[in-house]
């Protein structure tokens, strides 16, 4: 059971070796949501997470017949990067055991850290066992991502941070894969009994919302939030969690796809799925936290540039900035300058067009017309449309599958 002296331990021990990230209010973020926003940029962190934190200081403890051993972790990324980097600062061999799934940009910064990179198992239980085999095959220490109370109380170090530096929260949101954050964060609170630390899963692994529960732990499905995608939850950090009786949210995909692109288009941030965690438990659940003073850590920014850039667009659609439309046109000459002109002159911007004359159709005698159109905002999109449907059949074509 770790405490806050074990935090406050952690948070001397660690520094100058970890990057003592701003706390920030955001004016963007806050107006969307309807609270008072202040950010946690652990996105800033020489590896782009808070993983850091608790590598640094598990490492920094090692003894020396440990530390010439090396050690052996797990991760789907920001942990193995964290435990690469410290080990590399401290001479250390390292082995990082990854899932095949782990994104490209994450196996391949944790190699550039110096690490040993093992791709094994379809899932993060799979990877663990073959780490474990692997460190007691090799008498090497292994580096638990959560489970461990020394990695707990350097995630802990975190909330300390943003509890000293943003006087006054309401509320702290920390989002929970394995739940070592999340417990070093209630411990670092106990200095504030009057903030609300609350945990954030996402819907397809709320393992630690199930085991509070006592419901038998069902999880699974595919989720931009890998980070945070664990099956088997720390007992260690559980029981922490269980002793300050803490609340777990569980919210949708689309949340966490909300949320990223809230940080990157109001607040001008990265960040990855398990990093905007704690801002799509805001966005959930806007009724609770309404008028509230709330803590977010963005913890993390390591996402694949085709991922972040999906997520963008897919946001467009749901915003109604971007435009989906189906149209059925007479195939002659100047119908399409005819629209380009009338979409032009509502303001709209086409970014792609699609013309089908000889199978879409039902007649000879027209074509089938797709456009993707920007626009403004939904009310200026639904504009250009009905200018549009007054002289050709238009079908909208919402964003249905960003909407799942």
């Amino acid at each position: 059971m770790i405490t806050l002296a074990d935090v406050q331990a952690a948070a001397t021990r660690i520094a100058g070796s970890v990057l003592r990230t701003p706390s920030l209010p955001s004016a963007s973020v806050s107006r969307a949501c309807g609270a008072d926003v202040v950010l946690k940029l652990d996105n800033l962190q020489a590896t782009g997470a808070f993983k850091e934190r608790g590598a640094a200081n598990r490492l920094a403890l090692l003894t020396a017949a440990e530390r010439a051993a090396g050690v052996v972790a797990m991760s789907a990324g920001n942990h193995a990067q964290a435990v690469a980097r410290h080990a590399g600062l401290s001479g250390t061999a390292a082995i990082i055991v990854m899932p095949r799934f782990t994104p490209a940009t994450k196996v391949t910064r944790t190699a550039s850290w110096g690490a040993e990179v093992v791709l094994h198992g379809e899932t993060l239980a799979e990877a663990a066992a073959h780490a474990n085999h692997l460190a007691a095959e090799r008498g090497m220490v292994f580096v638990h991502p959560y489970d461990d109370p020394q990695v707990m109380s350097g995630q802990g170090t975190l909330a300390l941070e943003l509890l000293e530096d943003a006087p006054g929260l309401d509320v702290l949101l920390v989002p929970v894969g394995g739940g070592g954050l999340f417990a070093g964060c209630l411990a670092a609170a106990e200095a504030h009994p009057g903030v609300e630390v609350i945990g954030v899963e996402v819907a397809a692994y709320a393992a630690m919302a199930q085991r509070l529960a006592g419901q038998p732990v069902t999880v699974g499905g595919p989720t931009i939030a890998e980070g945070i995608a664990v099956r088997d939850i720390g007992e260690a950090p559980l029981a922490v969690v269980r002793a300050h009786g803490a609340e777990v949210l569980v919210v949708p995909e689309r949340a966490v796809e909300q949320a990223i692109a809230l940080l990157a288009e109001g607040a001008k941030l990265v960040a990855e799925g398990a990093g905007a965690a704690a801002l799509a438990g805001l966005l959930a659940y806007p009724g609770r936290f309404a008028g509230k003073r709330v803590g977010i850590p963005v913890c993390g920014g390591n996402i694949d540039a085709r991922i972040l850039a999906n997520v963008l667009l897919r946001n467009l659609l749901r915003d109604g900035r971007l435009l989906r439309l189906r149209m059925e046109i007479p195939d002659r000459p100047g119908v399409l300058a005819d629209i380009a002109g009338r979409i032009g002159t509502a303001g709209g911007n086409i970014i792609e067009v699609s013309h089908h004359r000889l199978f879409a159709s039902p007649s000879v005698q027209s074509a089938e017309l797709e456009l993707m159109i920007e626009a403004r905002d939904a009310t200026h999109g639904a504009a250009i449309a009905a200018s549009l449907a007054e002289h050709y059949a238009v079908r909208l074509l919402s964003g249905e599958r960003a909407e799942d």
